[in-house]
Order: structure tokens, then sequence, then C-alpha cells
């Protein structure tokens, strides 16, 4: 990224060695953008783009959202998942329409399989996927309304703000009219892990399904039929009990050091699961997001890489069950 280049950047460890870790203070950084000040590069994800009058229901046909009606525009923005055959998350993707063209932008390096997937499936249908990552950056802003000069996608989660598509020739121009400094990945992180927001390839796996990490219902429609990869959603979501389920995790903050990627979580001297993102959130201390078995208890103590930890659920493991009395009480 060309702001890795301004004043103390720090570059960031992989997958985000690309941009930057911090700027040269992540706890500050951090505070401002609670604040609702400054902005986060992400000009490492990978961004595909759709054309075509056939792109919305071509695209609904094969991921997990609810695209043939589509809303244009930043409001219209979504998450959505492409599963294998068996369910298991293989891309995780921000959707956003501009009327002519719909916008994936996906984890780094995961652009140019989504797009070979994509194009082999076109067949006679009137659409044209496009890699445009070279062309295109995303920037996330913790405001929540349009831009006036990007296509911007109100982000759906509960993270919130808002993710921008800006023309990568411009990212430093971008920066410098600002108006505030940038934070980096160490920041940005904390926050998401706060805002309990699995992201894909870290706390992920091969073998994730959306049931697990709360997926159902915000990246998946939960009354959208014929995807790939639906029957075991469905079964899951009609029997209840996914396999694993998402902690967010209080670590012990005496530790110096976090837990890394894929340490391993441990309940009574038994491997229970894994942990995917930690980080040092500026009021809440050490912090990370786990893997878990459904069956350990939700209020257990951890240890997550030698560090203990306190649990708090995500994923409740009994979700499935849950979402029918109340759908039921709703009619």
């Amino acid at each position: 990224s060309p702001l890795l280049e301004l004043p103390g950047a720090v570059p960031g460890d992989p997958p985000d060695a690309d941009i930057a870790a911090h700027y040269g203070d992540p706890l500050r950084e951090q505070r401002r953008l609670v604040e609702g000040s400054g902005f986060v590069d992400l000009s490492n994800r990978d961004v595909i783009t759709v054309a075509g009058p056939d792109r919305l229901r071509w695209l609904h046909s094969l991921l997990t959202q609810h695209l043939e009606a589509l809303p244009t525009g930043p409001a219209g923005g979504i998450d959505s998942l492409l599963l294998t055959p068996h369910g298991h998350v293989e891309h995780s993707m921000a959707v956003v329409d501009d009327g002519e063209r719909t916008w994936l932008h996906t984890e780094p390096d995961c652009g140019p399989a989504l797009a070979g997937f994509l194009d082999s499936m076109r067949f006679l249908l009137r659409v044209e996927v496009a890699d445009v990552s070279a062309d295109y950056a995303i920037v996330w802003e913790p405001v929540a309304q349009p831009h006036p000069d990007y296509l911007s996608r109100l982000r759906p989660d509960g993270l919130g703000g808002r993710d921008l598509i800006v023309p990568t020739a411009e990212l430093a121009g971008y920066a410098a009219r600002a108006g505030a400094p940038p934070a980096g990945m160490w920041p940005y992180e904390a926050l998401r892990i706060a805002a309990h927001q699995p992201r894909a390839g870290l706390d992920t796996d091969q073998r994730t399904i959306p049931n697990e990490v709360g997926w159902f219902g915000t990246a998946v429609h939960p009354d959208k039929g014929c995807y790939r990869g639906q029957e075991t959603i469905a079964r899951v979501h009609n029997l209840g009990r996914p396999p694993r389920r998402l902690v967010f995790l209080h670590l012990d903050g005496s530790v110096e050091t976090l837990p890394g990627h894929g340490s391993v979580v441990e309940y009574e001297g038994r491997q229970v699961g894994t942990v995917g993102s930690a980080a040092r959130h500026y009021e809440l201390g050490p912090i990370a997001l786990a893997l878990v078995k459904r069956t350990v208890p939700v209020d257990a103590p951890l240890l997550a890489g030698g560090v203990a930890a306190a649990q708090e659920t995500v994923v409740d493991p009994d979700t499935g069950l849950h979402f029918r009395p109340a759908a039921a009480h709703k009619s």
C-alpha cells in the first residue's frame, strides 16, 4: 500500500503484511476510531466486479444471500458466502451494487480463486466477471452514511461504519484529504473482535459452517434455498446444535503475550478448540475469538494458548433450536 510510506507506519503481519499494523500509537488510533474519526487502509483486500443484466439473478443462485432484488447503493450492502457442496465456508465477501456492476471484496489473496470459480459458472448468462484488485482499494471509516465521492457500503455487521471503494491511484490523495490521521490493522482488529465479528481464514477453517460462527441470518439468508451447500446449513438450523461455536474470550491481562492464531484452547486439561484472532483493546484489554466444541459449558474457564480466559457466548450451543420458537412467536 502507498500508505505504508506515511510517517510512523509499521507493516502488519500476514495476511495483512501489505498494509500498516499501526502508525505509531495503536491504542490512540483505536480511540479515535471509536470517537468516529480516522480511517483504516484495507487495500490488501481483493476486489471483484460482476457486470451484465443477469448478474444479480446469477449471483443469487450461487451465494448464500437473497440477491435478486438487492437494493442499489450504500444501504443495500450485505455480507455473503460461497460454500462448498458440503456447506463449509469457502469464501466470505462484502457485496454492494451500483446499478451497473455488483462489487465483491474478499480476503487478501482470495480474489483469483473466487473470480475463477465465478467465471467458470457463467455458462450462457449475460455476466462478466473481473478481478480489479490492482485498480481498486477498500478503506473503512467509522461513519455510517454514504460518502459523497466514492462508492460506499454501509456495514451491516456489528462493527458498523462504511467501506469505501477507492481507485488505487487515488488512495494517497484520499488519505491527504481525509481530515484525520489513519489507524492501522491492530486497532481495527481489536474493534472487530470486540464486536464479535469473525474474519474468514482467521476465525474459520476448512471445516467451518456458517451456523458455527454466527453467520446464519447475517451472511446467510434464513429463507433462501437452492444454493451450494444449503442442505448442511438447513439441517443444522432445523435440528440445532452446530458441532462448534464461536466464543469471545477475555484474556488474563497480566500475561504480556497474546495467544497466536491456531493456539490450543483447553478445558480441564483437554483440547476443546483453537484461537482465531487476538488483540489488545483500549478498554477491555487482551481479547480473542475462538472456535470451541459445542459441548463446552458456556461459563467454563478456559486456557487459550496457556493464557487464562473467561468466555462470553457469541453463538449459542443450541442456536438452531432457539430460532424456531422465536420465528413462531413472531408469526
